[in-house]
């Protein structure tokens, strides 16, 4: 796909979702709040691009304005209200986006609450009809899930004597202040990791699609 242009004035949804990354614009109607909830593996940025927005994170609250920003990081528990008599519009991202993408609790963290049961695929709840379930059966993609896991595992095994390798040429020379050896020695390491993280990225793929089919499926 070739460069695509998003105007947050007509594109009022999802523009982007991959495991490694969502991104969206999103308006919300003044005295609207969002469901408070935390992420358990992903950060999220919030820019203000119209209106005003009160931001809660860990307890803590600011309202923002155009052109302001802030970040909740994973575990941060935080909520969005508008502010003023004006709809708000912004744009979020949070990365990295695994199911569960959204975790609400019982009760505040601090204060003894407990994780809710997991719930799957609840960032589609506006635009259901535009993000629809996984094709492929259930059979068949957790045979792909297994066949991620087990590739990633063989690429880790057989990543780490190298990494071991390239580990002790890159203090060797470090201690020996050799600035071209070391650079020979993180290209090393990168050489090895590269795989080793695209692997994650297709087991993190495989996943996003089993959690969404599991979780639309009549027994769940």
């Amino acid at each position: 796909m070739g460069l695509e242009v998003f105007d947050y004035r007509t594109d009022v949804r999802n523009i982007v979702v991959t495991p490694e990354i969502r991104g969206r614009f999103m308006r919300l109607e003044p005295g609207q709040v969002a469901t408070r909830h935390s992420h358990d593996l992903g950060h999220e940025i919030f820019l203000v691009l119209e209106g005003q927005c009160e931001f809660e994170i860990d307890g803590e609250r600011a309202v923002l304005g155009p052109g302001q920003a802030c970040f909740a990081r994973r575990d941060q528990l935080h909520q969005v209200r508008v502010v003023g008599d004006q709809p708000m519009t912004m744009y979020l991202s949070v990365t990295p986006h695994l199911e569960p993408t959204h975790t609400t609790w019982t009760a505040d963290p601090r204060a003894g609450g407990q994780k809710e049961r997991p719930r799957y695929g609840t960032w589609r709840s506006r635009e259901r009809d535009q993000i629809p379930d996984p094709v492929a059966p259930v059979e068949e993609l957790v045979d792909r899930q297994l066949a991620a896991a087990r590739r990633l595992a063989e690429i880790a095994r057989k990543s780490v004597a190298a990494q071991e390798e390239h580990g002790a040429a890159l203090r060797r020379a470090h201690r020996a202040d050799d600035e071209a050896a070391v650079r020979r020695a993180a290209d090393a390491f990168w050489a090895e990791l590269y795989p080793l993280f695209r692997a994650v990225g297709d087991l993190a793929e495989a996943w996003n699609d089993l959690a969404l089919k599991a979780a639309a499926s009549p027994s769940s």
